[in-house]
Formats: structure tokens, C-alpha cells, sequence
């Protein structure tokens, strides 16, 4: 589809998901190197990243486990600026390696919270994989060890993100108009 409506917006298509999938995979060929002896757990956050997750972890070939947490700071189109936990996190990671698999850092203020809330529970080591970077939106300083993509500061749906709730099914992602 070239632009699909939702709600209110029409939004573009912007990534194929062809695109999408190729990237996935060259992403989890970098962890697949880089975290070949280190058994880690990867936290993907919820609502957003369940689509980047389930294909993520289709490539990942090594010993690896899978949790899930929600944050939010999002109202509609625009980031609240503050991070709202709903669900915590449930398991160990005392002296694990973590690798949270965020949809989209924009502001990199979710983030900044995420790694508070881990840092508490004392891992080995915490790398972050996200599908998307908006890198002209950051509002802090952050290391991202794995990025998909980076994209402009435009407000986009689709492959797990979505608009009031609606559009995470969209297997490509697209742009407002």
C-alpha cells in the first residue's frame, strides 16, 4: 500500500518491508558476532518492538533468552516527556547481558529510564538494539549499540509503532502526512 489512513492521518509509505527484514537480519548477525559466548537476555519493550523482537529474535542463533517490559511516554503524535512504568521487570539480570530491543529512540528519554531500572538489578553488561533512530530529535547523551535504521524527526506507524493504538499491524512503516 502507498499511504494507508488512520484515524484522523494519512500516512506515506516511507520503509518497505523488505527494507525492514533486510535490516533485521543484518542487526541480529551483529549480536549473533558480537554475543556469541555471553548467553544473554534480550528485553523487549513493550507495546511497540513485539513486531522487531519476534522477527529479531527469528535470526539470533545463539543461547539466548527473551523478556518483556512496558514503559510508556507517548500521548497520540507527540512524547509526553515523561516515562510512565506499567510493567516491571521480572527477571534476574544480575550479571547477565542485556540487550533491550527498543522500537524507535527519538528523545532518548524512555531509554534513560530503561537503564535506570536495569542498572538497579545489577547486570554484567547492557547494550540497546533499536530498529529506529530518530538521531536529530536525542535530547541526551546515549550509546546505541545496534541500529537498524536512522530516520528524519517525522511521525511515523506501522511494523509494531502505531497512532492512538492503532496501526502496529502495518508490516511496513509510514510517515503523516
Amino acid at each position: 500500500m502507498a499511504s494507508v489512513k488512520i484515524k484522523d492521518k494519512v500516512f506515506n509509505l516511507s520503509i518497505p518491508e523488505e527494507t525492514i527484514i533486510g535490516q533485521v537480519k543484518r542487526v541480529a548477525a551483529e549480536i549473533n558476532r558480537d554475543l556469541a559466548d555471553s548467553n544473554p537476555i534480550f528485553l523487549c519493550v513493550l507495546n511497540g518492538a513485539f513486531m522487531f523482537a519476534g522477527d529479531l529474535m527469528k535470526h539470533v542463533n545463539i543461547p539466548s533468552e527473551i523478556s518483556f517490559v512496558k514503559l510508556s511516554s507517548y500521548s497520540g503524535t507527540e512524547s509526553t516527556g515523561r516515562v510512565k512504568q506499567l510493567i516491571g521487570l521480572s527477571d534476574t539480570l544480575r550479571g547477565r547481558t542485556v540487550v533491550i530491543v527498543e522500537d524507535i529512540v527519538d528523545t532518548g528519554l524512555t531509554m534513560l529510564r530503561l537503564l535506570d531500572l536495569i542498572r538497579e538489578h545489577e547486570p554484567k553488561e547492557v547494550r540497546i538494539c533499536s530498529l529506529l533512530v530518530k538521531p536529530d530529535k536525542l535530547k541526551v547523551d546515549l550509546h546505541i549499540d545496534y541500529v537498524a535504521m536512522e530516520i528524519p524527526n517525522e511521525f511515523i506507524v506501522g511494523y509494531g509503532l502505531d497512532y492512538d493504538g492503532q496501526g502496529r499491524n502495518l508490516p511496513a512503516i509510514y510517515t503523516v502526512e
